[in-house]
């Protein structure tokens, strides 16, 4: 009976706990489509997942990783043909079914996505869940009609994982980027991103005092939420938008309707976990095509499946710089 290694989370008395263990192919779940994972990465939620935090996991033992890339070696729909580079993001693997912190995966085959042409697995997965929602975000600032005419556009969280992609490829289209982060020693990183200016986390996470504040943000991706996003919504400019797409500073909004009657603005809530086929094939084109990969290379750091549980607890204290690649051979 052929066996994989996996990170397995245990709970016990209320406690979780994770190991590296090996599995038998018989112990994956139901799906069409069995890939041969060579690499997954680490996203906000894979820490409080691994953390055991918000009850996003309600059946233990449980293999995490909300994304994954590799190659098909088994399946029984006609989309899939064994060999074809896949990569899978959301759809609430790993949470309500066993996701890619393993060298062996099985999936409907609906959740699946060819890799497109110049992303190679290891790429797919720098890019990631974060950066597949940093994606979204810019297609709809561009469908709200944004252009780099039109002025600054402002990420939050940007050396965070959805910050870092939204920069590069913002910067690439030939936008004027504002990075907003608690980190200055950051700046130098998130130039070489394409950052053209900086503003210090904490003057968007004031209390907001007056509904509307002097306009600046031709458009903006938050990854906060909280006052940060209350702050941001005062500031953008008549008929702007801002992408609502994490929650690292809360999940409160506490902020008036003023802006969005006397300016227009839009609020913008970028969902990537239940997000339809025909968009996510758009959007990983549109990465394949923007996202410029010398940045996506300077921004990935690599690391073996143990390293996992100690990063998830980093991932949730702001530790974490860019995109973390998990090897799954290593």
């Amino acid at each position: 009976m052929s066996e994989f290694r996996a990170l397995v989370l245990h709970e016990v008395d209320g406690k979780v706990s994770a190991r590296v263990e090996r599995l038998a192919d018989s112990a994956l779940p139901d799906g069409e489509v069995t890939v041969d994972v060579e690499y997954s990465t680490l996203n906000y939620k894979d820490g409080l997942i691994l953390n055991g935090l918000g009850r996003l996991v309600r059946k233990y033992p449980h293999v995490p990783g909300i994304d994954f890339a590799g190659r098909v070696s088994v399946s029984t729909s006609p989309d899939y043909k064994p060999g074809e580079a896949v990569v899978l993001t959301g759809w609430r693997v790993g949470e309500a079914q066993w996701g890619g912190f393993a060298e062996k995966a099985r999936v409907k085959a609906s959740q699946l996505v060819r890799l497109p042409e110049g992303l190679t697995t290891k790429r797919a997965m720098a890019i990631g869940t974060a950066g597949f929602t940093a994606m979204l975000a810019v297609i709809a600032l561009e469908a709200r009609g944004l252009t780099p005419a039109q002025g600054e556009v402002l990420v939050t969280g940007a050396a965070g994982g959805v910050g870092s992609v939204a920069v590069a490829v913002l910067a690439e289209l030939g936008y004027l980027v504002i990075a907003s982060t608690g980190r200055p020693e950051q700046h130098d990183y998130l130039r070489g991103l394409g950052a053209s200016g900086f503003l210090d986390r904490g003057e968007l996470a004031k209390p907001v005092t007056r509904p509307l504040d002097s306009e600046r943000w031709a458009g903006a991706v938050d990854a906060v939420g909280s006052t940060t996003l209350a702050t941001v919504l005062t500031q953008l400019k008549y008929g702007a938008g801002v992408c609502a797409c994490g929650l690292a500073g809360g999940n409160d909004l506490a902020a008036s309707v003023i802006p969005f009657l006397l300016r227009g603005v839009a609020l913008l809530g970028i969902d990537s976990v239940m997000c339809p086929g025909d968009r996510r094939r758009a959007a990983w084109a549109r990465l394949a095509r923007d996202l410029p990969l010398a940045k996506l290379d300077a921004l990935t750091t690599v690391v073996p499946l143990e390293a996992l549980p100690e990063l998830g607890q980093k991932i949730l204290k702001g530790g974490v710089r860019g995109r973390v690649v998990v090897d799954l051979h290593a």
